[in-house]
This record gives structure tokens, sequence and C-alpha cells, in this order.
């Protein structure tokens, strides 16, 4: 039996696996493939649309409902500046940001969990992904490490914006551009893989928090020092 409910971390992508309830209605800083790997799932999204299917990818800054109606699941998170990401912003265009049923038939259970555990997008997708993409600004990459790898907490926007030798408004502009998100979404976005790092070090929520700059407000459990379940 493989295990339940893991969390992989690549350099840039994240996968979990396993079976979570229906969330709230919400949207990501980076874009997501969904997939029911034990059978069909419900996504809502836009002015009342529901459908169901068996794998769908969503692009970052879509808001919608992602019902798993109690099957396993696979979900693959994308940093918005890898390669794969870029490759699919045609697509979203194309097919307003989710496009449905786009992942292969899962056939062998096992082999399709070691396409997913290596981030195979080419042999799980159906579409191609755009390989002529352009290259990333290089001020924003340098913006993606700075935010990647905070070595004194939170920096601030100004402080990024000036890192490049760019105004506040012109940073935020090219940043949204380039990825696809504003600064403030994919800041919290960074925090939450900071934070799964931290977790995938210690089981402590307050180390994992620390790693990623959280605040944590005294009177939650985490603070309590017990490890998490």
């Amino acid at each position: 039996m493989p295990a339940r409910n893991t969390l992989t971390l690549g350099t840039d992508r994240a996968l979990y696996v396993g079976e979570i309830p229906a969330t709230g209605w919400h949207c990501h800083a980076s874009p997501v493939l969904l997939m029911g790997l034990s059978g069909r799932f419900a996504v809502h999204w836009g002015a009342g649309r529901v459908e169901t299917c068996h794998s769908a990818l969503v692009d970052a800054g879509v808001e919608h409902l992602f019902d798993p109606c109690g099957e396993t699941v696979a979900l693959v998170y994308l940093e918005p500046d890898s390669r794969e990401a870029r490759g699919l912003r045609g697509l979203f265009r194309q097919e307003g940001g989710v496009v449905l049923d786009v992942a292969v038939s899962v056939g062998a259970r096992s082999a399709m969990e070691r396409y997913l555990h290596h981030f195979d997008l080419p042999a799980l997708l159906r579409c191609p992904l755009d390989n002529e993409v352009a290259p990333l600004d290089p001020r924003v990459a340098r913006s993606l490490h700075v935010l990647r790898h905070p070595q004194a907490g939170r920096v601030a926007r100004g402080d990024l914006a000036s890192g490049v030798q760019l105004s506040a408004s012109r940073f935020n502009h090219l940043f949204r551009a380039e990825m696809g998100v504003s600064l403030r979404t994919y800041r919290v976005w960074s925090q939450v893989r900071l934070a799964m790092v931290g977790l995938a070090v210690s089981p402590r929520l307050t180390d994992a928090a620390c790693t990623a700059s959280f605040l944590i407000r005294p009177t939650s459990a985490a603070c309590s020092g017990r490890p998490l379940a």
C-alpha cells in the first residue's frame, strides 16, 4: 500500500498525495494540477460553474472550490516562474484559467505515482507544454532569490524594488507581468513553501513557522510545543 497523505517538495514544485476535505473558495499563487487517483472530483469556479472530472489544471489567481468527493487525490503545485508553468500560460489564456481532464488516464497506480513523484509533466499531461518560453526577467529572478532565501526575516517591498533599481510601483508591475500574480500573493506562497520545508526538517509547527517568518499567536496550539500530528 502506498503511503497516505504524503508531501514531496522539489526545487520549484510540490506534490501532495492523499485525502483532503472539500476546500473553501480560494486561489493559489501558483498553477496547480489536480488529479483524482481513485475517482472523479468536482471543481467549482467562475459564475456558478461546476464540473466533475478526473483531472484539472487551475491557473494561479483563479478563484475556485475543490471537492475531492472522498477520493484519493494528487495536487501538483508549480512555481509560477518554473519552465512548465510558463509553458502553460498560452493554454490558460485560451481556456480561461481552468482546463479539465487534461491528464492521461490513471492506469496502473504505481506508474502514475512514479510520474507524479518525478514531476514528469510531459508524461502526465495530454497537452504539450510550450517550449518557446522567454527567460525570466533577471530583476525578478533576483528578487525571487531574496524571497526564497530570507536572511533576516521579511524583506520589504521597497527593499526588493531598490535592490533591482526600480521604483516600488514599477517593480510591482514587472513582478506581476513576469509571474502572473502580485508580489503580495506570491509572498504568502513563498512563506508557505518555507514552512513546508521547515516541517520536513522539524515536525514542530513553531520551528516551521520560524523558518517561514510567520507570526503565530501565543494562544495557538502550535505554540504549546506539541509536535504536529
